[in-house]
């Protein structure tokens, strides 16, 4: 035993346990959350043997300050197959604590757990978010259900849409966090996916600029008919032209039902895809620094057979890193077709500015109501000059999230 394993050996009589920065452990239960196997550092940590750990239910290292409504997310997530990552604290035998940061995986017949030690500044932020939710279930005796709805609550204030965004995040603070903590260089891939993540984000507040200009523009075509139809029939060419620009209009608004509005708009979708991509790649690197530890272990493990546990480790690494791959593969497309609607749009803005300059002129032609239309012609033009910023700001968004693909 070296002096470092000497040193992390002796368990303080209060307060944390032994859990260090660089180490990982893992669990993996059945699918009643029943625990079936796990590696040295885990059975350090909690502190129990293990002919204690081995066949019981995983809450036996559950500790009561962490919100029941904690684990109302964390098995609704579960239990529609997907996987999750959250923080919790643990008790252990000794009833010292250990937070963790925690990514579940399911696997065949049961679940993979992995944790390391959180150290970001979001980790205590969740501990104070956590510490409300817990005297509110204390004292206000709020349903594991209500508990979870407030920890959603908390998430959407802190400008996160869902769990998963959340979790996401987290991840990947954890995992930089971890690198600075362990003087190492920041992970290329996290860094880089993160950089994607703001893009697409920024994609996402540039597109509801888009539709609020857009929505505001919608009007003009409409009082350009009704000023030309007070001066007529010297308003007969604005009119004609007014309907054009309807016409046009009405093609964008397509292009923003098909590309831009609804959960399966482009837009929505590269975002989704980016975030998972990141929470993939995040959980393959905590599972593959996982499968090092236990390359380097050698203490008594039981009757858990080892090799076996090593290969259901390796096949889970191998479908996340191949998740992760795909998920770049599917931005990378995403942000193609994004570019190529905004090519399609500018095309139509060409048609719409052509279109204007003829009304422009029309305008100076009238004897009547003619600086009228010029103003509501001008704002037109401001309205389309800002879409069309959005439009190159979007491209460029765009292909920027698709060289950091390559």
């Amino acid at each position: 035993m070296s002096f470092v394993d000497r040193r992390i050996e002796v368990r303080p009589s209060t307060g944390a346990a032994p859990f260090a920065l660089n180490e990982v452990f893992f669990s993996r239960t059945d699918e009643r959350g029943v625990i079936q196997a796990g590696n040295y550092v885990f059975k350090r940590v909690a502190h129990y043997s293990w002919e204690e750990l081995l066949g019981a239910p995983h809450k036996i290292i559950r500790h009561p300050d962490t919100p029941k409504g904690v684990f109302q997310l964390f098995w609704d997530t579960l239990n529609s197959g997907d996987s999750i990552g959250a923080y919790i604290k643990n008790k252990a035998k000794d009833g010292l604590y250990y937070w963790v940061f925690a990514v579940v995986v399911p696997c065949k017949s049961g679940y993979l757990s992995a944790r390391i030690s959180p150290s970001s500044t979001l980790f205590e932020e969740v501990k104070a978010a956590y510490s409300d939710m817990h005297d509110a279930e204390v004292n206000e005796g709020l349903s594991p259900a209500d508990s979870a709805q407030r920890m959603m609550d908390w998430i959407h204030s802190k400008g996160f849409e869902n769990y998963h965004q959340f979790a996401t995040h987290a991840l990947s603070e954890e995992l930089l966090s971890r690198d600075a903590g362990l003087e190492r260089p920041k992970d290329a891939k996290i860094s880089d996916l993160r950089r994607m993540m703001a893009n697409a984000e920024t994609l996402v507040e540039e597109t509801q600029g888009l539709v609020k200009d857009f929505d505001a523009m919608h009007t003009i075509p409409h009082n350009l008919r009704v000023i030309a139809s007070r001066i007529e029939p010297s308003g007969g060419p604005v009119t004609v032209l007014s309907q054009n620009y309807g016409a046009m209009s009405r093609e964008m608004s397509d292009w923003f039902a098909a590309h831009v509005m609804g959960e399966n708009s482009n837009f929505n979708t590269i975002k989704l895809a980016v975030t998972n991509s990141l929470f993939v790649e995040g959980m393959a690197r905590i599972l593959n620094e996982c499968d090092a530890q236990l390359q380097t272990e050698r203490r008594g493990l039981g009757n858990i057979d080892m090799e076996a546990e090593r290969g259901i480790l390796t096949d889970l690494v191998q479908v996340e890193t191949d998740r992760a791959r795909k998920g770049v593969e599917e931005v990378d497309l995403e942000a193609d077709r994004i570019m190529r609607a905004c090519q399609v749009m500018h095309r139509q803005f060409l048609g719409l500015s052509s279109t204007r300059v003829l009304c422009k002129i029309e305008s100076a032609r009238l004897p009547e109501s003619g600086e009228t239309l010029s103003d509501i012609i001008d704002q037109l033009g401001v309205f389309q000059e800002r879409i069309s910023r959005r439009l190159d700001n979007i491209t460029k968004l765009s292909n920027e999230i698709r060289m950091m693909d390559q």
